[in-house]
């Protein structure tokens, strides 16, 4: 017998500490200011560059972005440290990474009016985990009373929409009646605050999805994933090269090249247009197009991106409602972008409705899903 498979349940956990662009700015800019004073000599010789002063006018119009959630706001406004200030717990301690993927997650199982028993598998996708091993996903599957088994998946920005292609395929499969999903972003440890261009791109946040067996929903909001599409193409235009090998190298296991970096132009101009081909393709798949989408979760990384694929898709600039932004209070967070708009904006769509949820981020990669409002 085929299976109908649904995503029927969502979470969002939202830290409780914020960072206005203002607020930012004011840091980055004191930082600059004392660099570039520090290093008059260096500079005017022309042996280092000086540091360009930022603004918040800058940031919105490059991006979208007028503020960020953090998980620990201490030590990021200080420019002598520039980074969270958060504790090391101890190894019997629960993870910084399971705690929030716990909060995302029983909001997700309430959502799906689902208990832990009723789950089989847990994966936690996203862009970065804290640790190697054990897996966040099998800490959290513990903490929750999970039977079955957990793992753990790494794919960028893309994360989240690989992470429920695997939870489908299994559900489709038989092998499990119903997948959680969660996407624990705590990205702030890995943003350069000392960098003009990408200091304000990411904040912290965690979302969390139930798929499941159709005839074992009970959620009150259920979709019906009618496919998915999935695509890479390798590109080192976006990069974050810190991990175990740092040990071995010469070098500044911290230093810039290690953190979070970009080549935004050539990100924007590439993934652009293979992220409009990609949707387009996927939904002519079902006879559908553009016109028949009442609803585009869309990835949260810029919000130029996201009017420039919605244009080549629509013919026209998006409406509100139709491709809700969510960076502008979120920022960038890594995988969840999608999920968060799909999580805050989806109750109102009427039974048989379609919507198109998708990421595109490093590798190159893109993910999307078709969903049918049931």
């Amino acid at each position: 017998m085929t299976k109908n498979v649904v995503i029927s349940g969502a979470g969002l956990w939202t830290p409780a500490q914020s960072i206005s662009n203002e607020e930012l700015v004011d840091c980055y800019n004191a930082f600059a200011e004392k660099f570039n004073q520090d290093n008059a000599r260096a500079i005017e010789a022309g042996d280092i560059s000086a540091k360009p002063l930022s603004s918040a006018e800058f940031i919105e119009k490059a991006s979208g972005i007028k503020s960020r959630y953090v998980y620990k706001k201490e030590g990021v406004l200080d420019i002598e440290r520039m980074r969270p200030q958060i504790e090391a717990r101890a190894e019997d301690a629960l993870s910084h990474q399971a705690e929030i993927a716990l909060e995302a997650a029983k909001k997700a199982l309430k959502s799906a009016n689902k208990n832990p028993e009723d789950i089989d598998a847990v994966i936690v996708s996203c862009a970065y985990t804290q640790r190697s091993y054990p897996a966040i996903a099998i800490e959290v599957q513990e903490q929750l009373g999970i039977k079955g088994f957990g793992f753990d998946m790494l794919v960028a920005c893309s994360a989240a929409t690989f992470g429920i292609h695997r939870a489908y395929e299994m559900v489709k499969a038989g092998t499990a009646k119903a997948v959680l999903v969660i996407n624990p972003e705590l990205i702030s440890p890995q943003i350069n605050y000392q960098d003009r261009d990408s200091h304000f791109i990411f904040g912290d946040v965690a979302t969390a999805v139930v798929v499941e067996d159709k005839q074992n929903a009970s959620g009150e909001h259920q979709f019906e994933i009618l496919s998915t599409k999935a695509v890479t193409s390798y590109s080192s235009n976006i990069r974050s090269n810190f991990g175990y090998m740092s040990r071995a190298y010469d070098t500044d296991p911290y230093g810039a090249e290690n953190l979070f970096h970009q080549e935004g132009r050539k990100v924007f101009k590439e993934v652009c247009p293979m992220a409009a081909e990609h949707i387009a393709e996927h939904l002519s798949h079902h006879q559908l197009t553009s016109a028949d989408v009442s609803r585009w979760w869309l990835h949260q990384a810029n919000i130029n991106m996201n009017t420039l694929i919605a244009k080549k898709l629509l013919g026209r600039a998006p409406e509100p409602e139709e491709a809700p932004v969510v960076l502008d209070e979120y920022a960038n967070t890594g995988s969840a972008g999608s999920i968060i708009a799909f999580t805050k904006y989806h109750q109102d769509l009427k039974s048989g409705e379609h919507g198109l949820l998708c990421s595109f981020g490093a590798g190159y990669s893109i993910g999307s899903l078709v969903l049918k409002k049931q």
